[in-house]
């Protein structure tokens, strides 16, 4: 975890799972304390990390780990809190930060007590979310409860399948306790910031990473001490300044994005899907709502593009790994794509500096021209979009078919045309896809007919007799 959070350029990274007793164990085993509230890994165990390519110190906006053994961390753990609120089924997945691995082994005690937290890291607990809240604030006033991926259909506070209208609902009395969301993979801030329900919190972005290689395709972006408090006073909702943003993933990529039917391959935005009915056409069966979807239910502002209240920028990244794998028709875990990755990474600092901060021309001079070019359109979000849904994820790139045949035989992307210019790049890809307004138009106008057709229903029930409505009820 810290040889990749050094190569990633990630300064402060979560333990995660702190929950799972053997976890803890293992970090309570193999790190220190640091600077306050943080850990760094033991010298005897930082020596056994994989030489790692050295850094060239460029300037850069962020302050990036000098070495491995530089990387901090923080105690972190999330739950799956799946319990009946209100007659209804509620799956939510909570974040949870603690001061100290003391205080993380007090919460774990205490949810030893209620479920089996040894069969996973993210334990499934029956356990109301307000609960666990309490729970790690009578452990700690300063501990931090953050609901995880708000949007993801199933398992999330605000999910289309079991989760909630607004996060008062979910947390109730303890509300006030929570002062930011994690937005998820499959969405963006500026989808967030068209509801004006969220408008209390601060946005934050986690990598939910599941192997080391995905540490840093989501982050977060501080302006404060590295220290506990220092982090969490970021999160607050007094923060002065001390929140910079968040490093995205596009959020099209993420596996809920859009609505679906996977194993039919089909694919909708949230309009196509009111148009089709909420059904597959291929085979009939539901489809699963997406998070873009679900965002268009709640939102309560027109202008999608220019949503973000805070004026707090993201950035939309696509891994170094993928643009060189999408450039050279290899593998990502290919020796060619890891030599090429290493060098730029040592020629750049790290990889969030290469494709956020590195000057156009520095990245032609390290890693050529079509390089350059790539992480140009991909700040400009000029890129071809696959939209993720039903657990599949999507896919970005930023050559064409075409542009990346000619990649493969060596040609030159730049080569002059009948035009006497560059191939054209795509264009600059929006923030949303689909009107909005027709959204809307479309949804109040199904809610209708759902009215009207509810009562017509209840107007036969009442002409029919008790027999008769006995053979009705039965078919």
């Amino acid at each position: 975890m810290s040889y990749w959070a050094y190569l990633k350029g990630i300064t402060v990274l979560g333990t995660g799972d702190f929950t799972h007793p053997g976890w803890l164990a293992e970090l309570k085993e193999k790190l220190i304390p640091a600077e306050e509230g943080l850990y760094k890994l033991k010298p005897e165990y930082s020596l056994k990390l994989p030489p790692s390519p050295p850094r060239m110190q460029t300037p850069t906006p962020f302050s990036f780990p000098p070495s491995p053994s530089d990387v901090r961390f923080i105690t972190t753990g999330e739950i799956s809190n799946i319990y009946k609120k209100n007659g209804k089924v509620k799956k939510v997945h909570n974040l949870i930060f603690t001061p100290s691995l003391e205080d993380a082994e007090k919460v774990q005690l205490k949810l030893a007590k209620i479920g089996n937290i040894s069969s996973d890291g993210r334990p499934i607990l029956g356990l109301d979310s307000r609960d666990l809240l309490e729970i790690i604030l009578d452990a700690s006033e300063n501990s931090l409860l953050v609901p995880a991926h708000i949007w993801t259909p199933w398992f999330s506070v605000l999910g289309s399948n079991s989760g909630f209208d607004s996060v008062e609902e979910c947390y109730t009395d303890l509300s006030k306790y929570i002062t930011a969301v994690e937005t998820g993979l499959s969405s963006d801030p500026p989808m967030n910031r068209i509801c004006s329900r969220l408008d209390p919190y601060i946005l934050i972005s986690n990598s939910d990473a599941h192997s080391p290689e995905n540490i840093g395709r989501e982050a977060n972006l501080l302006n404060t001490e590295i220290s506990y408090s220092g982090i969490i006073h970021a999160l607050s909702k007094t923060n002065t300044g001390r929140f910079l943003g968040t490093i995205e993933f596009f959020p099209q990529e993420g596996k809920y994005h859009f609505d679906g039917h996977r194993k039919c391959g089909v694919c909708f935005d949230p309009v196509s899907t009111i148009k089709n009915g909420g059904y597959c056409p291929v085979c009939g069966k539901k489809l699963t709502i997406g998070v873009m979807n679900r965002v268009a239910q709640l939102a309560d502002r027109e202008n999608f593009e220019n949503s973000i209240i805070d004026n707090t920028p993201f950035h939309s990244l696509i891994p170094l790994k993928q643009l060189l794998s999408e450039i050279h028709g290899a593998g990502i875990k290919t020796k060619k794509i890891t030599y090429l990755y290493n060098s730029l990474i040592k020629n750049a600092g790290s990889e969030l500096n290469l494709l956020l901060f590195t000057p156009l021309k520095k990245i032609s001079e390290i890693g050529g021209d079509t390089l350059r070019e790539g992480i140009r359109r991909m700040r400009e979000r000029e890129i071809y979009i696959k939209e993720g849904y039903d657990g599949e994820y999507g896919e970005i790139k930023v050559f064409s078919e075409e542009e990346v045949r000619s990649l493969v035989l060596k040609e030159s992307l730049f080569e002059e045309q009948n035009t006497g210019g560059i191939r054209s790049s795509p264009p600059r890809r929006g923030l949303l896809d689909f009107s909005l307004k027709e959204y809307r138009k479309l949804n109040q106008s199904e809610r209708r007919d759902e009215h009207r057709l509810n009562r017509t229903s209840l107007k036969i029930d009442d002409a029919l007799s008790e027999e008769q409505q006995c053979a009705a009820s039965h078919f």
